[in-house]
């Protein structure tokens, strides 16, 4: 977890537990399988596999008590290396982290889940629920569990984007979304065009568009074209 991070529409992240189980193709090169925390922990994902419960809990209090004293509303990405609602993590663990996101109402908390199907509770006002489709099947089931959600902001991340979407119609509810290709070693192809075409037809729909980088080993900003260089926020985001 970092006070800090390399993500764009976030300010910080925070991982109470690590360890996940691959749901999705945009699961299949999963960074979090490799990243830090699971080499040096020897975690592995998959069904069975055992979660780790994180020690440090710190952070969000941290960014509370700055966020009292500097009058901002820090965005906080909860679990980058593991989902929130990954049915095999311990219901404990998770009543534990929504009494810490209700302790920090100031923090904008940010839960991003390929399970939304999963969720079964109202969020707390602080939270930004997301799901990740990646592909038109994903939307097709699982953006209607989103827009059913108790959320106050319900968001949508297409990323890593594997194929040209439909989103028409599709948006009422639905307050931002963020698209972006696939980096690494073996990114799968990204077409421009698709993210146009997204950036279109949120703009048609009145919801604020988040482009956060092309399909590349290292994506870089300044080789995302000017057009697409688009990265609005939910009306109202104070951070």
């Amino acid at each position: 977890m970092s006070a800090t991070t390399g993500i764009q529409w976030t300010d910080a992240t925070f991982n109470p537990w690590t360890g996940c189980t691959k749901v999705s193709p945009g699961c299949e090169h999963c960074y979090a399988e490799h990243d830090t925390p699971a080499r040096v922990f020897k975690i592995l994902w998959g069904a069975g596999q055992p979660r780790r419960l994180n020690v440090d809990w710190k952070l969000p209090e941290r960014l509370q008590r700055k966020a009292q004293r500097t009058g901002t509303r820090p965005r906080l990405f909860c679990a980058s290396n593991a989902d929130v609602f990954d049915n095999e993590v311990p219901d404990e663990w998770r009543a534990r982290l929504f009494e810490l996101i209700e302790r920090t109402p100031l923090v904008t908390w940010q839960l991003l889940t390929k399970r939304i199907g999963n969720v079964r509770r109202a969020m707390p006002a602080n939270v930004w629920l997301g799901a990740t489709c990646v592909t038109q099947e994903e939307i097709e089931r699982d953006l209607p569990k989103l827009r059913r959600s108790a959320a106050a902001v319900r968001f949508l991340s297409i990323e890593p984007q594997i194929e040209r979407i439909n989103l028409r119609g599709r948006l009422a509810g639905i307050h931002w979304v963020i698209n972006g290709g696939e980096s690494g070693p073996h990114h799968r192809a990204f077409a421009l065009a698709w993210a146009r075409d997204l950036r279109d037809q949120c703009a048609q729909a009145g919801v604020p568009f988040f482009f956060k980088q092309i399909g590349a080993r290292t994506p870089r900003d300044e080789d995302i074209p000017e057009d697409l260089r688009v990265r609005q926020f939910p009306p109202g985001d104070a951070a």
